[in-house]
């Protein structure tokens, strides 16, 4: 098993490479540098809008892969800050990355649930 990246400078490598592939990605919280769970919103700017959760990471690789947050595809803005509320409540060394992009391509490595 490898060591994993430190948080920020997976977000900081997310939001460039958000950058660099067409898409607009802004830092709503800043967590914990080294060990934060990183949570990442996408909106398509026409109502869809999404939310990705920590999921299990990879065993061999240890790199960071995530499951979406709700059953729907999409859902509403206002769930997903409620859901956002929630999981500060419980940790507040979350990160929260906010992605616009109308491809709706996030670029995270999305497991099933």
């Amino acid at each position: 098993m490898t060591a994993r990246l430190r948080t920020d400078f997976w977000v900081a490598a997310y939001m460039r490479a958000q950058a660099v592939g067409g898409g607009f990605a802004t830092l709503r919280r800043r967590g914990a540098a080294e060990a934060g769970a990183v949570f990442v919103v996408l909106d398509c700017l026409d109502g869809r809008v999404t939310l990705f959760a920590p999921g299990p990471s990879d065993e061999e690789t240890s790199e960071r892969r995530f499951v979406r947050a709700h059953k729907a595809e999409w859902v509403e803005s206002p769930e997903i800050s409620a859901r956002l509320a929630r999981e500060i409540g419980r940790d507040p060394d979350i990160w929260i990355v906010d992605v616009e992009r109308r491809d709706g391509a996030h670029g995270l490595d999305v497991v099933a649930t």
